[in-house]
C-alpha cells in the first residue's frame, strides 16, 4: 500500500489549552489554526500533533469527559485513494468523510475504540496544512526537536485474548511484521510488538499491543500513548525536566539508558522515551 511512516497524532479534548501547555512542555510548538474548526497543529522537528477541540469532532469520534484521548493518526502513502481502496478491499470500515469548503478530502478507516486511521498523500512539499490550515503570523513553522525527538510508536490497550485479532488487522491491512518477543526496546516490554514496512528508507514504525492483566475493570480498547525515539535517553530527560517535564521514577520503573516514561498529565497523557537514532531525511 505504500505505506512511508506517520504524518501526525491526532488528539481529541475539550481542554484544548491545557492539553497545548503539556505539549509546549515537551517541546511542541503551535504553529498553525484550521481554518474553519477548533483545532491547532502543533509541531517539533518532523513531529505533528493535532489537538482537535472542535464539538462535532468530538461528537463522531465518542469523545466523552475531560481528559485527552489519541482519536486519529494519519499515515503517509504513495497514493491515499489507492491505499484506501486497499484496506477497504481486505476487510476495513470506512469512515464516512464531510468536507467542508476549502478543506481536503482525506480517507479514513476505523481504528482502535473510536479513533480513526487516516491516509495522507501530501507530505513532502506540497502538505495537508498548506489547505487546511492557516500559519499562526510571527512563528516558526518549522521548530527543531528538542534532544532529537522522533516518532518512534504507538502504544494500544487491548481487550483481553485480543492480540491475534490486532495482530492480523495490522499485518493484512499494512504489512506489519511481528518483533521476535526476545527483541525489546525501552523500558516498558509488555505485549506484542509489530513493526511497520516503509517506502525505500522511510520512517517505520512500531507498534505495541498490549492485553488487561487479569481482573481488570478497565479493559476497553485504544490508543493509550506515543513513544518517542531520542539518540541519547538520559539527555533527552535532562533537558525535558528543565522544561518543566516530570518522569516516573520508582524502583521498578526509572529513566535509564533504554528509555523513560513521563507522569501521567490531564489523566491520560503520557510519553514515553526509546533509544533510537532518527531516519535522515
Amino acid at each position: 500500500m505504500g505505506l512511508d511512516g506517520l504524518e501526525f497524532i491526532e488528539y481529541a479534548t475539550s481542554h484544548p489549552q491545557a492539553l497545548g501547555q503539556v505539549l509546549e512542555m515537551m517541546g511542541f510548538r503551535p504553529i498553525a489554526r484550521h481554518r474553519s474548526r477548533e483545532v491547532l497543529l502543533y509541531r517539533q522537528g518532523r513531529l505533528n500533533i493535532v489537538v482537535n477541540a472542535h464539538a462535532m469532532d468530538l461528537a463522531a469520534v465518542g469523545h466523552r469527559g475531560d481528559a485527552p484521548a489519541i482519536s486519529a493518526v494519519a499515515l503517509r502513502v504513495r497514493d491515499a485513494q489507492a491505499a484506501y481502496g486497499y484496506v477497504l478491499e481486505r476487510g476495513a470500515w470506512e469512515v464516512p468523510t464531510h468536507v467542508g469548503v476549502m478543506e481536503l478530502n482525506i480517507p479514513a478507516i476505523h481504528g482502535a475504540g473510536g479513533s480513526r486511521i487516516h491516509f495522507v498523500d501530501r507530505y513532502r512539499n506540497f502538505s495537508i496544512y498548506d489547505v487546511d490550515f492557516v500559519p499562526i503570523p510571527t512563528v516558526d513553522q518549522h521548530p527543531p526537536a528538542t534532544a532529537g525527538l522522533h516518532f518512534f510508536g504507538i502504544v494500544q490497550y487491548i481487550g483481553l485474548e485480543r492480540s491475534h485479532d490486532w495482530i492480523e488487522f495490522y499485518g493484512e491491512l499494512f504489512g506489519a511484521e511481528l518483533i521476535p518477543d526476545e527483541q525489546r526496546f525501552g523500558i516498558m516490554p509488555k505485549g506484542r510488538l509489530l513493526r511497520t514496512p516503509a517506502l525505500d528508507a522511510g520512517e517505520r514504525f512500531m507498534l505495541q499491543l498490549i492485553e488487561p492483566e487479569p481482573n481488570v475493570i478497565d479493559a476497553g480498547e485504544r490508543l493509550q500513548r506515543i513513544g518517542l525515539g531520542v539518540p541519547d535517553v538520559m539527555a533527552a530527560v535532562q533537558a525535558l525536566r528543565a522544561r518543566g517535564v516530570e518522569f516516573v521514577e520508582t524502583d521498578a520503573v526509572h529513566s535509564e539508558r533504554r528509555g523513560a516514561i513521563t507522569k501521567t498529565y490531564l489523566g491520560s497523557v503520557v510519553f514515553e522515551l526509546v533509544q533510537s537514532q532518527p531516519v535522515q531525511a
